[in-house]
């Protein structure tokens, strides 16, 4: 193949992509997400919800929950036996329903915002050292801190 019609093919390659993926805007590129219907906020908040589902999959947070076991015990609310598992911040034990597996490390860095899709992904599916287990109320409170945080970050 010559030269020239190798870089004509590129060409070629280079404007179907800009077509199908991006526009252009008062002279700036700017990318498309469904059609022009999704805004970049909507198509972030897409992919971040569908990374968020697939971690319920990822084994390693079924060894921490599995290294927070205490065992079975009897479910004060339910009379039944349960699983108990050790909140890691103040030490109390629930059972499955009341216990939420929490990053130590946030996702987002509160103190530097979204970094980019690839230290995203690198954070939200860690190894087991990187995850806790705490109780819904403890886990409430440390996400509200990030959310103050962040939100003084400005």
């Amino acid at each position: 193949m010559q030269l020239s019609s190798l870089w004509g093919k590129q060409i070629i390659a280079k404007k179907k992509l800009k077509d199908s993926e991006t526009s252009y805007t008062n002279g700036l590129l700017r990318a498309r997400y469904n059609d022009s219907e999704w805004t970049p906020a909507r198509f972030k908040s897409f992919i971040t919800s569908a990374l968020r589902t697939a971690t319920r999959k990822w084994p390693p947070k079924y060894k921490a929950l599995k290294e927070a076991c205490i065992g079975r015990k009897v479910n004060k609310a339910t009379n039944k036996m349960a699983y108990h598992y050790k909140c890691a911040h103040c030490r109390n034990l629930f059972v499955q329903k009341d216990v939420q597996v929490d990053h130590i490390a946030p996702v987002v860095d509160p103190r530097m915002g979204f970094e980019g899709w690839d230290i995203f992904i690198d954070r939200m599916f860690c190894e087991k050292d990187n995850l806790q287990v705490l109780c819904k109320t403890c886990h409430s409170v440390k996400t509200q801190l990030e959310k103050k945080e962040r939100t003084l970050r400005g």
